[in-house]
């Protein structure tokens, strides 16, 4: 799944999410893995959601993001052919782009947040992702989709456009009994557009303030 993402942390509310997207269906299926007060990861390249769904166990058992991925990665044989990005609830990060992943490819760790992609356009992508985010004001549902909408207009994923998801925990929305932020565009001419426009109509519904 070549893709561009970012998890990230409000250090403020303790937000924990995960945004993302690709030029194949249902990336939010497989790629974004969140719990409140444990942590975020995404998993793609040859996407294996083990690193989310283990991922997160680790985490939660006390281990930190480094230690988290290394156990795993030593289990894996492809683990060359993936891209793992984590942040955990204390703020802490991990990140792996494997070799055999496909150009452009890379990370970048911020103050709070990750930022990959592989089979991007260049690394102007995640550039513009990380600038936007360290820019960013308002929630982190916001500053996360704002990334997002940056890596797009940067040129994104090199194949074209498909999916894109957002999926953020954040214990402020507790109240309107949606502790999860949980929203997907599976096949769409322009996915981050309408990731946008789903947005708007979450917020307005379930009451979600910025």
């Amino acid at each position: 799944m070549m893709t561009f993402s970012i998890v990230a942390r409000c250090p403020k509310t303790l937000a924990l999410g995960v945004a993302v997207s690709t030029a194949v269906p249902a990336v939010g299926s497989v790629a974004p893995h969140v719990k409140a007060n444990v942590g975020a990861i995404a998993t793609q390249a040859q996407t294996n959601i083990v690193y989310g769904t283990q991922g997160l166990e680790l985490l939660e058992k006390g281990l930190t993001p480094q230690d988290a991925l290394e156990t795993i990665l030593a289990r894996d044989p492809d683990r060359e052919k993936r891209q793992i990005l984590i942040m955990d609830a204390a703020g802490r990060t991990a990140a792996f782009t494997g070799q055999e992943t496909v150009g452009w490819k890379g990370h970048l760790i911020g103050e709070g947040y990750v930022v990959a992609g592989n089979m991007l356009v260049g690394n102007r992508v995640i550039e513009a992702m990380s600038d936007s985010f360290e820019r960013g004001k308002g929630s982190l549902a916001e500053r996360l989709l704002k990334a997002l909408e940056a890596g797009q207009d940067a040129g994104g994923d090199k194949r074209g456009r498909m999916s894109a998801a957002l999926l953020v925990a954040d214990k402020r929305w507790t109240s309107s009994g949606r502790p999860l932020l949980d929203l997907r565009v599976d096949a769409h001419s322009n996915p981050v557009e309408e990731l946008r426009r789903v947005y708007a109509v979450a917020r307005s519904y379930f009451h979600i303030s910025e």
